[in-house]
């Protein structure tokens, strides 16, 4: 396999934990060179500092993810700064926005519980608060949108971003407005779950977008790809069907079908947006 780049999971995640020293090994076999740790909310930005000292392959962002807004602590901002400046390699998120949580979710789904659900002007505050900081000291930037790809376009543009470009992670906005968010200096990243046949529709957008924007990523441990593509099948969690790191060379073999392009070719354009992104 060529060298791998995984540009948005959650290695810290509980549901991984128990399976951590399979995957490691499961992930130095199949060629991963680096991935993105994204940290969601305060009590984890430490626990994924901690992750990328111990283990060089991890590339740690640090942020306030939409569903985590409504409950950030008052010195939320100052707290990511310090992080950030704890560490240079350290980029920021995941940050974003979500209208799904806000008009979409129900009252007693578990993912909720003990969350405060913020408004969308409360996370677009938040969301604008991050980039600049982002910007301010050139971080890449590792965004989430649901349902909110035109709200999040208005931020995007009265924003300061960040000159190295941001992402916008497992992408599922319109294809018209690829060019837009690219014209900002976004990059796309190529999930897995696109290929579950509910989200084929979606599949154009990565078949068409320019090379030079284009990443790969699991989400791992949610968005597990097809059974029949899952190569490496862990156990249930109490939330369901976890999906492995590893699952990485599934996104990347499926993504160079996609694009009807050498496995090889498209591993060594993707490591190229890849340093050029995060490192």
């Amino acid at each position: 396999m060529p060298p791998l780049y995984d540009a948005h999971q959650h290695f810290h995640f509980d549901p991984l934990t128990p399976h951590r020293a399979t995957i490691l090994a499961d992930l130095r076999a199949m060629g991963l060179r680096r991935a993105v740790v994204n940290a969601t909310n305060e009590e984890e930005w430490p626990v994924v500092a901690a992750l990328a000292r111990e283990h060089s392959w991890v590339v740690p962002s640090h942020g306030i993810h939409p569903w985590d807004c409504g409950n950030r602590s008052p010195a939320w901002l100052s707290k990511l700064r310090t992080a950030l400046q704890a560490d240079p390699a350290a980029g920021v998120g995941e940050i974003g926005l979500d209208r799904w949580i806000v008009d979409g979710v129900r009252p007693d789904d578990p993912r909720i519980a003990g969350l405060r659900v913020a408004p969308m002007d409360e996370q677009a505050e938040v969301f604008a608060a991050q980039l600049a900081l982002a910007a301010e000291l050139n971080r890449p930037a590792s965004i989430h949108c649901v349902q909110a790809f035109g709200a999040l376009l208005d931020v995007l543009k009265a924003t300061p971003l960040p000159a190295r470009g941001f992402l916008l992670h497992g992408y599922g906005g319109p294809a018209e407005m690829v060019k837009p968010f690219a014209d900002l200096g976004a990059c796309f990243s190529f999930n897995i779950e696109l290929l579950q046949p509910r989200h084929h529709a979606r599949l154009d957008n990565f078949r068409n977008l320019p090379a030079d924007r284009l990443l790969v990523e699991t989400d791992a441990p949610t968005k597990p790809p097809p059974a029949e593509l899952n190569r490496f099948p862990l156990p249930p969690g109490p939330e369901g069907e976890i999906n492995h790191p590893a699952n990485l060379v599934v996104a990347y073999e499926q993504l160079a079908i996609l694009r009807g392009q050498p496995l090889t070719l498209l591993a060594t354009q993707v490591e190229q947006n890849f340093r050029r992104l995060f490192l």
